[in-house]
């Protein structure tokens, strides 16, 4: 994938919002690890503006323009390409990857999730013709808060199940720091009586392994830009820092592009939030004579079967305008899209993998900067058991 990767070590504990309302007494604020894709661009849109000299009261009344940012109305050519997690030890950086939705951790083992079709007599609701079943020698408990490694991650992208070894558990990343913060008036800006409540903040592990050490952070990719490269952003809310450090030989596995071509068949993941007009469908899809037919980028190929969690919601906050961001229900990361009958090349299925499932014209060009519909493209694990 373009783009120049970015390591952002956190200095502070950082503080990630979701939508869920706090500051009424008694109330607590989660904070999300990791955060939207546009709390990142953000910040590295701002400190870009702040590098250049634009001024920022301009630009925010919509008068100044950037040759990268744009204007207030308009992204330019910035584009937050990639996030996630990632361990650095000295000049090394690993990225960490969230288990997509055929991923079942057990305590363990892992186990993946294939689609099938159902037996007969078995009816369902579920609009496609393929269920993704996970075969279990045994009832297990699923256990969250894990992340693949790139070894794991490469074993995915290969069509294989990963190693119980090669995950790493959120505790050895981050731990919560809660911290009670006090109202205050917003006519006086004084502290307002029995107005306590609690913010959540992450706390990044650092570890020591002898004269080495390991510590987490972000590892963002951008495109069309200039990206600063030393220094601070301000990351999350209350203005806390991260550090800039650019990963220039970073090389991101990739699949087997000819494997797919030549089976015909793949899985589409998502790597960011996914911004559908069709709700869980993704960009692309169409019903047509009781299928879903997929063609975008010069991919095309039949949707039969999905993985996708309870649809999450991402607003955020317009800092240009001083306004909240219109609230849009999203399909969530790790959700997985099974295709089929998939005519593509390689330079189509690189090409989607580039742009995202976003279509043209863009319905929403300021969310595609900030890096949503993000994607991951793997051959297809396991036996088609057929339609």
């Amino acid at each position: 994938m373009n783009g120049q990767y970015l390591f952002l070590e956190p200095v502070d504990v950082l503080f990630f919002r979701s939508n869920k309302g706090f500051g009424d007494p008694g109330s607590y604020g989660e904070s999300m690890v990791p955060p939207w894709p546009s709390a990142v661009a953000g910040a590295l849109r701002s400190r870009i503006l702040a590098d250049s000299g634009v001024n920022l009261a301009e630009f925010a009344a919509g008068n100044a323009v950037h040759p990268e940012i744009g204007r207030r109305d308009s992204p330019g050519s910035f584009r937050l390409t990639a996030l996630q997690l990632a361990r650095r030890t000295g000049n090394q950086v690993e990225p960490l990857y969230p288990p997509p939705a055929d991923i079942v951790v057990e305590d363990g083992h892992v186990l993946l999730a294939s689609p099938a079709a159902l037996p007969e007599g078995l009816r369902s609701s579920f609009p496609l013709p393929l269920h993704p079943v996970l075969a279990q020698p045994r009832r297990g408990k699923p256990k969250g808060g894990q992340w693949l490694t790139a070894a794991g991650w490469e074993k995915y992208l290969a069509g294989q199940t990963p190693a119980a070894e090669e995950l790493v558990s959120s505790a050895d990343l981050w731990q919560t720091d809660p911290r009670v913060g006090i109202g205050l008036s917003a006519q006086t800006r004084s502290v307002e009586e029995g107005r306590l409540f609690t913010a959540e903040a992450a706390a990044f592990r650092l570890r020591i392994h002898g004269k080495s050490k390991t510590d987490t952070g972000f590892l963002a990719a951008v495109a069309g830009c200039t990206p600063p490269q030393d220094g601070l952003v301000r990351l999350g809310a209350d203005g806390r820092a991260a550090a800039v450090h650019p990963v220039p030989d970073l090389r991101p596995a990739e699949p087997d592009w000819a494997r797919i071509v030549r089976e015909g068949r793949l899985r589409l993941i998502l790597a960011a939030p996914g911004l559908f007009r069709q709700g869980w469908l993704p960009e692309g899809c169409k019903e047509q004579k009781g299928q879903f037919l997929f063609d975008l980028h010069g991919v095309r190929g039949r949707l039969v079967s999905a993985c996708v969690a309870r649809a999450e919601t991402v607003s955020g906050w317009d800092l240009a305008r001083e306004l909240p961001k219109r609230a849009q229900r999203c399909a969530p990361p790790g959700s997985v899209y099974w295709l089929d009958q998939v005519q593509a090349d390689e330079a189509s299925l690189q090409a989607l993998a580039e742009h995202g499932l976003w279509p043209e014209p863009c319905p929403d060009e300021f969310r595609r900067a900030e890096g949503f519909n993000r994607v991951w493209i793997a051959p297809w694990a396991g036996e088609n058991k057929g339609v």
